[in-house]
C-alpha cells in the first residue's frame, strides 16, 4: 500500500473502531496483522496507546472471513437504524408542531 494512505483522510481507522464498525476481536486483528494482512503504525491520543489500521485492508478482510455480502448488510442495517432514528425524531417534531396548531386554533376560536 501506498504511504500517502497513511495521511488521507478517512483512509485509516483505529483498532477500536474496526472493533466496533466491523466486529472484529483484538485478536483477529493481531493474527491479521502477524498474517501480513493488515498494515498497522502505532499511535496515542491523551497517553493512551491504539493501532491504526488501512480502512480498505480492513474492509478486505471483513469480506474474507464474513463473505463479500457482510459489508454490504452491516452498511444497510447501519443506514436503515439512522433512517429509524431520523423518522423518530421527525415523529416528535410532527406531534409537537401539531400540539402547537391546536393551541393556536384554541386560541383563534377564543377571540
Amino acid at each position: 500500500m501506498e504511504t500517502n494512505m497513511w495521511s488521507k483522510k478517512g483512509a485509516t481507522l483505529s483498532d477500536k473502531s474496526a472493533q466496533k464498525e466491523f466486529g472484529l476481536t483484538k485478536e483477529e486483528i493481531i493474527e491479521a496483522i502477524n498474517a501480513r494482512k493488515l498494515q498497522y503504525r502505532e499511535n496515542s491520543v491523551y497517553g493512551s496507546p491504539f493501532l491504526r489500521l488501512i480502512r480498505s485492508e480492513v474492509e478486505a478482510l471483513v469480506a474474507e472471513k464474513y463473505g463479500s455480502n457482510y459489508l454490504q448488510k452491516k452498511k444497510f442495517k447501519q443506514e436503515l437504524g439512522q433512517v429509524n432514528k431520523e423518522l423518530r425524531n421527525l415523529n416528535v417534531q410532527i406531534l409537537a408542531l401539531e400540539q402547537r396548531k391546536a393551541e393556536l386554533q384554541a386560541s383563534l376560536n377564543e377571540s
